[in-house]
């Protein structure tokens, strides 16, 4: 079961949702690192359920502790483990579906993998075990924020309403309303409509972005090790998110090659391109550039309503929504992209002070 992610800064998570507890060991981090558990908390708080009329209300106060790695408020080089204790869990919510596989759930597929699955959340599966990859993404921030590189992450659009380009908003401003769109008309758009699908027992997508500032020329590598794959790899790795894609994207392909290309001019001492379709990344490599993608997440497959299903045995079956879910997972995932981006940028800053004399 693949638990890791990164290379020289590495994390492992660990633990199930209706578990004793959840965490993380972080592997990597240089000695010397101020520890500030204030913005880790902040971070988890951003994430944790229960946090609105449009999020689950299931009541978890995301409490760290710091088990290892830090002495005197700094980190000693050694593993880190931060562990989170769950304490809201309501396992008979989930007794109903023991035997039945919830439609676009991993159910089925982790059953058939596995031979046994842990039913109560979704165990191993479940999206509470990315506290703990916000908890590491508050280190990995740590660091970043020592080197200038800024990692931001705000709602662009729920169902059909979007947000403007994110260039002609004030990003400061994602925290002032629940739904976490720096734009407010399109903020009370947006929670309009989450908060009529929640009333409808449904469920409904959206959109993250992520913008990465002030990063350095030279991070990626030009065959295997690019950039933005490894951004693409670590947001396809959230739950539920079902595409990526950076800078023009998909909307690219509309353009011709004279109008897609970034010219390149300079800027005093310093190199920049009047245009940014690349997203900040050029052959697998970082150019200065704001480095910015899109992640698109589904509708939250459970559901308040009757579906139809098949149990272990392959009967037909009628799976019934029980339980606390979110009706839109956007607002909750904003600093799940800020924290897997966090990771991703630290892991190529430290493997790029190798690239050469």
């Amino acid at each position: 079961m693949g638990n890791s992610f990164g290379k020289l800064f590495r994390i492992t998570t660990f633990g199930e949702s209706h578990g004793a507890a959840i965490g993380v060991i972080i592997d990597g981090c240089p000695a010397g690192l101020e520890i500030d558990e204030t913005f880790i908390q902040s971070e988890l708080d951003r994430r944790k359920p229960g946090q609105s009329k449009i999020t689950t209300q299931r009541k978890e106060d995301d409490t760290f502790k710091i088990l290892s790695g830090v002495f005197e408020g700094k980190s000693t080089g050694a593993p880190i483990a931060l562990m989170i204790e769950n304490q809201d869990q309501r396992s008979k919510d989930y007794s109903h579906i023991a035997e039945r596989f919830r439609p676009s759930h991993a159910d089925y597929t982790y059953e058939a993998k596995y031979g046994n699955r842990d039913y109560r959340g979704g165990g191993r599966s479940s999206a509470r075990e990315t506290a703990a990859r916000v908890a590491a993404g508050a280190l990995a921030k740590m660091l970043l924020k020592k080197s200038g590189i800024e990692v931001q992450a705000f709602v662009s659009q729920v169902g059909n309403i979007k947000a403007p380009n994110y260039k002609t908003l004030d990003l400061t401003k994602k925290e002032d309303n629940i739904v976490r769109c720096p734009d407010s008309v399109t903020a009370e758009k947006m929670i309009a409509l989450i908060d009529e699908v929640r009333l409808q027992r449904d469920t409904i997508g959206g959109v993250v972005t992520g913008v990465i500032k002030n990063s350095p020329v030279g991070l990626g590598e030009p065959v295997f090790e690019k950039l933005h794959a490894a951004l693409g790899h670590a947001m396809l790795g959230i739950n539920a998110v079902k595409g990526f894609e950076y800078g023009s994207g998909f909307d690219g392909v509309k353009l011709r090659g004279s109008q897609h290309n970034d010219e390149f001019y300079n800027e005093g001492e310093k190199i920049r391109t009047r245009t940014n379709y690349s997203g900040g990344v050029q052959g697998g490599i970082s150019n200065g550039e704001d480095i910015y993608f899109n992640v698109a997440f589904k509708p939250v497959a459970t559901i308040m309503q009757d579906q139809q299903s098949v149990d272990k045995a392959g009967n037909e079956v009628t799976v019934s929504g029980k339980g606390r879910h979110d009706p839109c997972v956007v607002p909750r995932a904003v600093p799940i992209v800020e924290a897997m981006a966090a990771l991703v940028m630290v892991d190529f800053l430290l493997v790029g002070k190798t690239s050469k004399l």
